[in-house]
């Protein structure tokens, strides 16, 4: 843990981040400290074996109010963990490591993918991905990710 968090950047309680290893430009997510892993939404969840090793193909959408607009995406599984969300439901996740790009830090952290579709934010950044990272201040908003210039749609795109 940092011991001197007077040199931590602040953050507010949504900020929009970049998860350039997914291709995903722009997510706005909700900074959620009562949360220990963030979670990333993922639907058509599909596993499969690349080089012995287990990865997992999904698509998000990754603006809110939008299921027009689609990023295929592809990462190795770290784990898979049963989690339980704010209601109290358990369930099976997905864990995926992958950089989150954050102002002008980057690092690695994990995220559980999960059907978000019918939640306002399509990720939660979690507190185990903000230790020595970032402090919250739960009054503020945007505090350090930067808004797309211009919020686009961009149809369907893919990834090879």
């Amino acid at each position: 843990m940092n011991k001197n968090t007077n040199d931590l950047p602040v953050l507010g309680w949504r900020e929009w981040l970049a998860l350039p290893d997914l291709g995903i430009e722009h997510i706005k997510a909700k900074v959620d400290t009562g949360a220990r892993t963030s979670a990333l939404h993922a639907f058509l969840v599909t596993p499969f074996q690349r080089d012995g090793s287990e990865w997992v193909r999904f698509n998000i959408h990754p603006w809110q109010r939008n299921s027009r607009d689609v990023v295929e995406c592809e990462a190795a599984v770290k784990d898979r963990r049963i989690v339980t969300d704010s209601g109290g439901h358990k369930e099976s996740r997905y864990v995926i490591e992958t950089t989150i790009a954050l102002g002008n830090k980057g690092w690695s952290a994990e995220l559980t993918l999960t059907d978000r579709d019918t939640m306002q934010f399509r990720m939660l950044l979690g507190r185990t991905s903000l230790e020595d990272h970032f402090l919250v201040n739960p009054a503020a908003s945007y505090r350090v990710g930067k808004k797309p210039r211009k919020h686009k749609t961009r149809g369907h795109v893919a990834r090879d």
